[in-house]
């Protein structure tokens, strides 16, 4: 008799990646808990903390997919991404991809390479998943893994009240409200 499912896993991990073009690195960030704003807001301040240059980056500039998590309408994510620019007294700019257009997020084609590495593999262990995850390829460099072992609560989100502090902090543009999102620091 033969079984062609897996049962009774160790663990379910999430991954949520980050892709840098300007230096080719990627992040990769696992999580048994929630992909949510709060787990994508601190993969950001963590990457962050990793940059040899912070005191030269006065913008950042973040792609990203307008997924539930990130949205430029997701209060939590929004206020997470208003207190980090404040606290690095940076701008952020939110870029969403339309839907159906991954085809233009590079991290989309990082998964591809991340599938096709993982091929044939039975990802039986958490150590297995982030062995291999450690050991792939994208354009000859191998990524930066990590595990966050934080729990994430989801459907965390501000009241119109609260968030109107965070709204006077971005900006958003007639026409493109919701795929473009500048976020100044509270101190300029």
């Amino acid at each position: 008799m033969a079984i062609d499912h897996d049962f009774d896993p160790e663990a379910t991990l999430k991954l949520f990646g980050i892709h840098a073009p300007e230096t080719d690195e990627t992040y990769l960030y696992f999580t048994e808990s929630n992909v949510t704003s709060d787990f994508i807001a601190d993969a950001i301040e963590d990457l962050w903390m990793s940059l040899e240059n912070q005191d030269a980056i006065h913008t950042i500039v973040i792609n990203a997919d307008n997924g539930p998590e990130n949205s430029g309408r997701r209060t939590q994510f929004i206020k997470r991404i208003v207190e980090f620019a404040d606290s690095k007294s940076i701008d952020v700019n939110l870029a969403y991809y339309p839907p159906y257009h991954s085809k233009y997020n590079p991290i989309e084609r990082v998964w591809g390479v991340l599938e096709n590495h993982w091929r044939g593999e039975l990802l039986d262990s958490v150590d297995k998943a982030i062995g291999l995850a450690k050991t792939m390829k994208w354009n000859g460099k191998n990524p930066i893994v990590k595990v966050v072992d934080k729990v994430y609560e989801t459907g965390v989100r501000l009241s119109k009240n609260a968030m109107k502090k965070y709204e006077d902090a971005i900006t958003r543009f007639k026409g493109l409200e919701n795929w473009f999102v500048d976020v100044l620091c509270f101190g300029q």
